[in-house]
């Protein structure tokens, strides 16, 4: 018996047979839908998928299920739940009469696909027909792509040839064309499967492009105020300015940082999503035919300027916001020093200020010593008439001239003393 299962065990083992790819054989035809749908909307978009389960007789996923397969008459079904959206493959047996008039999409029940909740993001339509030797002929491309100019080669290490436009058609779609020349029903699935998602992950990656298109006024115009300011604080040299100008650097990283919010995801997902590209072209194991450009070089042309555009301009932010935070520093680092050089000042007048207060205390309290001595002196000679008064050999004058001193000596004692009491007591 082996010890018990790491609690992600079979979850982890379960992930890379997680999506597999649909066997479809020659002839046939084939849609793909990728839907964005929000996260309140998904049950219903589930709800919406058991219905039509329901509606062909077939049992119903239950619920939480994130990809499943079924067949409804004739219709090979393959839906999955993504990060971001949602894909439906559909796969229907043979050319049809008009296979892209007549696609693998129209023989769902009328109304069914207008009723799936959420926003469409692709919309392909493809064919997978037997292959004559050499190239597709140009009449077969322009009957199917419409004249427009078709890009492709061959795949599968020749096991077949793939073109498309990437354009949208009048119905909505765009278009794939499969030859197969020796495909398993299998590695035809699997082909299929992966130039879809080279459609979808290229539309999801280019859906960041808008949103680098739009944000690159706004940071020019952030970048114009960092270097107006840069200037000014090289030229300024004051407490006041210098607030002032922190002030504004403030308002300039928090426009930076709330760009960054509403970007950064957009930006990441886009080169996430060219890197799945890049690897998908990579799968197809694409070879050249004559006069036809592949798909792998039409989208280094195509795809991937618009991606370094995103990256640029992610890049672009971040070190925006890093100039900006470098500037504050000084800046903060400049208003702390003058703040500092302003508050040892203000400790040198006040030390000043306490000086003078020590000396004029220290006058006070001399005044204070030949008050006490004159009213103890006052006491003194009192006593000394009382004694004359009572017949004592005794001269009051006499008496209080002598006991001047002593007193004097007793009250400057006594202050002294009081000093180091309270000097001990503080200490």
């Amino acid at each position: 018996m082996l010890p018990a299962n790491h609690p992600q065990r079979l979850i982890v083992a379960d992930e890379v047979h997680a999506r597999p790819s649909t066997s479809a054989f020659t002839p046939s035809r084939a849609t793909h839908i990728a839907l964005l749908v929000a996260a309140e909307d998904r049950e219903r978009e589930f709800a919406h998928l058991q219905r039509l389960c329901a509606e062909y007789g077939v049992t119903s996923p239950p619920d939480g299920t994130l990809q499943f397969s079924v067949q409804l008459g004739d219709i090979t079904l393959k839906w999955e739940r993504h990060g971001e959206f949602s894909g439906i493959t559909l796969f229907v047996p043979g050319p049809g009469a008009a296979p892209f008039a007549e696609s693998a999409v129209s023989l769902l029940p009328a109304g069914w696909l207008a009723g799936l909740p959420g926003q469409t993001l692709v919309a392909a339509n493809a064919l997978l027909i037997e292959a004559d030797d050499g190239p597709a002929p140009s009449a077969l491309l322009d009957e199917h792509f419409e004249n427009n100019i078709a890009v492709g080669g061959e795949i599968g290490d020749g096991a077949g040839q793939a073109y498309t436009d990437f354009r949208i058609h009048d119905d909505g779609f765009s278009r794939f064309l499969i030859l197969d020349r020796s495909f398993t029903p299998r590695q035809a699935g699997r082909m299929l499967q992966r130039l879809f998602e080279i459609e979808v992950y290229r539309v999801l990656a280019l859906l960041a492009l808008p949103v680098a298109r739009a944000q690159a006024p706004r940071t020019r115009a952030i970048e114009q105020s960092l270097g107006a300011l840069t200037e000014q604080i090289a030229a300024e040299d004051g407490a006041v300015a210098d607030e002032a100008l922190l002030h504004e650097l403030t308002q300039l990283a928090a426009a930076v940082e709330s760009s960054l919010a509403t970007t950064e995801f957009r930006f990441n997902a886009c080169i996430a999503y060219h890197a799945l590209v890049s690897t998908r072209i990579e799968e197809l194991r694409e070879r050249r035919l004559p006069a036809v450009q592949p798909i792998g070089e039409f989208m280094a042309r195509r795809l991937s300027p618009a991606v370094s555009t995103c990256r640029h301009t992610l890049k672009r932010l971040h070190e925006l916001s890093d100039r900006v935070a470098k500037v504050s520093g000084l800046l903060s680092t400049r208003v702390d020093i003058t703040r500092e050089r302003q508050n040892q000042a203000l400790l040198a007048s006040m030390e000043r200020r306490t000086g003078l207060q020590l000396r004029l205390q220290q006058t006070v309290e001399g005044l204070s010593v030949a008050a006490i001595v004159y009213y103890a002196s006052g006491l003194v000679g009192y006593l000394a008439k009382a004694g004359k008064a009572a017949h004592l050999p005794i001269d009051p004058d006499l008496v209080v001239g002598l006991a001047l001193p002593v007193l004097f000596i007793s009250v400057w004692l006594g202050l002294r003393r009081m000093h180091r009491k309270l000097h001990d007591a503080d200490a």
